[in-house]
């Protein structure tokens, strides 16, 4: 067995698992790929990934990897970024083992990440949004969920894996009503509701006498919903309120969306970016920035308020012939 196997092997059972504690979908993703490339690795050298050795992994391989995942299997940057992330935790930890590959290591850490484009987020308008919380058909049992998800979907701005995992437990309807979830990093916050939101889930709660740690939002199983369950749901309501609302049309939603868009609300009613970043669950504030380049009212609202008074609009004239030829180049 080559030095590369027992050192990836170390990589993930003591610095992701043991040390970080890293969620099971990161480790799935670093799993897969080390597989991608491992595989590739095989191809391009013909040693089978268990004799594979650390110095086979050089710079110049890794960076065939990645253009064979932009040109070959048509990732985008961003998957590619991710990618070179999980390349560069490993090579990390390896140095730490392995000092007498720095030389090796050093150039593999030294691949930059691709600049990728910033696109403005989408969300909702309040007449999209109401034309989806209308989609569900109340009168049946999986609507009522629906039309309660969609609700609090929109108005807290959870992830759709923070939806997903809610227990009857984490919902408090008393003063000061809130859910609690336990979010991206491990890190457990509370996010008010509205009385809307409140009234909507007690109704709800007091069809179904769950237990405490029931899933809120139960499959017609009883057990959770998945991610995609949820994706599936979203986009079929959101297709249907098209008929209410055309605009909708032109939009894919996503449960991603519906966070923007409460982003988007809390903003427009003048709520700070730091406070929309603590709402959100965000590691960062300058994550919020995004938000104020989505709704051009906000920089409409600016230029109102920038705008000199009693100025006359008129164009700048050249005081003099040669800044009038520069002008004209």
């Amino acid at each position: 067995m080559s030095a590369l196997a027992p050192t990836m092997q170390a990589f993930f059972t003591e610095r992701l698992q043991t040390q970080r504690r890293a969620s099971p979908n990161t480790v799935a993703a670093y799993c897969d790929t080390f597989r991608l490339l491992l595989g590739f690795a095989h191809q391009r050298t013909g040693t089978a990934p268990p004799k594979l050795q650390l110095e086979d992994l050089h710079a110049a391989l890794t960076g065939a990897f990645l253009d064979h995942l932009e040109q070959e299997r048509h990732n985008s940057a961003r998957t590619r970024n991710a990618r070179l992330a999980a390349v560069h935790s490993l090579f990390n930890y390896a140095a730490l083992r392995h000092p007498e590959h720095a030389a090796l290591i050093q150039r593999v850490l030294a691949i930059p990440p691709k600049r990728t484009d910033r696109q403005l987020v989408s969300f909702l308008t309040t007449p999209e949004i109401d034309a989806l919380l209308a989609a569900p058909d109340q009168a049946t049992w999986v609507g009522r969920r629906d039309h309660a998800l969609l609700l609090v979907a929109v108005q807290t701005g959870l992830r759709v894996s923070e939806l997903t995992s809610l227990t009857c437990d984490d919902v408090c309807l008393a003063s000061g009503a809130h859910l609690r979830c336990h979010g991206k990093g491990r890190k457990e916050r509370i996010t008010p509701l509205t009385k809307q939101a409140c009234g909507v889930l007690r109704t709800w709660l007091a069809e179904r006498h769950p237990g405490p740690n029931d899933p809120l939002f139960p499959s017609i199983r009883g057990g959770p919903l998945s991610r995609d369950a949820v994706a599936l749901l979203v986009a079929k309501h959101a297709h249907a309120a098209q008929r209410r609302c055309p605009t909708l049309a032109a939009k894919t939603v996503s449960p991603h969306v519906l966070r923007h868009t409460t982003a988007m609300q809390l903003l427009a009613v003048g709520v700070d970016t730091p406070v929309i970043a603590l709402w959100l669950g965000h590691e960062a504030a300058e994550t919020t920035q995004i938000y104020l380049h989505a709704d051009p009212a906000i920089k409409e609202r600016a230029l109102a308020r920038t705008t000199p008074a009693r100025t006359t609009p008129g164009r700048y004239r050249p005081p003099d012939t040669l800044l009038a030829f520069l002008e004209a180049l």
